[in-house]
C-alpha cells in the first residue's frame, strides 16, 4: 500500500511507494519541483517533420522528442510518439549500425520486395495516382512494427535505458514523413 511523505496536502515530505506491487499516485514527482514556478496538469501536441533518405532505414527521433518535451515544459507524465503513415513504424531500441542492419535484413526476409503482393497490382486498384509505388512489401513490413510508443517522462526527460532510443523505421522511402507527438502530465507554468 502506498504511503506519502511530505507531498503538499499529504503528511510528510516526499512521495514514497512501499511494498511489492504498490499502486498509488504522487502529488509531485521527487526532484521535479520548479524553483519559483508552479506546476499544473496539461496536454501538448506537436509534430516532427523529416525527409527520409533511404528505401529502408532507421532514423533516430530521440533528440527531437526531448526538444518537444522541453518546449512543452513537461516535468512528469507521458509522451506518445505516433507515425502518421502506413509504411513506417515507431520503436524503442538501440541505434547501433550493426543491429539496425540486422533489423533491416530481418524485415526484408519476412516481407521481401517482389513477393507477389496483390496490393502491387496497381491497375486493379481504382483511383490510384499515376505516381503510386508498388509497395505491398512496405505495408507487410509495417504490420510487424508498432505505429506508436508511449514513454514515461520524469524530471523533464524521457525515462529511457542507457542504450534506448526512439526510432522511426522507414519502409518505403525516401519520402517526406510526419510523426505526431502528444505529451500529457505535470507541466511548468
Amino acid at each position: 500500500r502506498p504511503t506519502f511523505h511530505g507531498v503538499p496536502g499529504v503528511a510528510g515530505g516526499r512521495c514514497v511507494m512501499e511494498g511489492s506491487g504498490s499502486f498509488g499516485a504522487c502529488a509531485r514527482w521527487p526532484g521535479t519541483n520548479t524553483p519559483g514556478g508552479a506546476i499544473d496538469f496539461g496536454v501538448s501536441v506537436g509534430r516532427v517533420h523529416l525527409r527520409t533518405t533511404e528505401a529502408l532505414g532507421v532514423f533516430d527521433l530521440t533528440a527531437r522528442v526531448e526538444g518537444f518535451l522541453r518546449a512543452a515544459g513537461l516535468e512528469a507524465g507521458w509522451v506518445n510518439v505516433q507515425t502518421r503513415h502506413t509504411t513506417t513504424g515507431i520503436c524503442v531500441n538501440e541505434n547501433e549500425p550493426l543491429l539496425l542492419s540486422d533489423v533491416e535484413a530481418l524485415l526484408e526476409r519476412l516481407a521481401p520486395r517482389g513477393a507477389g503482393y496483390a496490393h502491387d497490382a496497381l491497375h486493379l486498384r481504382p483511383g490510384i495516382p499515376s505516381d503510386e509505388r508498388p509497395n505491398g512489401h512496405s505495408h507487410a513490413k509495417a504490420l510487424l512494427l508498432r505505429t506508436a510508443e508511449t514513454l514515461n517522462v520524469a524530471g523533464g526527460h524521457l525515462q529511457l535505458g542507457r542504450w534506448q532510443r526512439v526510432l522511426l523505421v522507414e519502409l518505403d522511402g525516401p519520402r517526406e514523413r510526419e510523426v505526431s507527438l502528444l505529451a500529457m502530465g505535470e507541466r511548468r507554468r
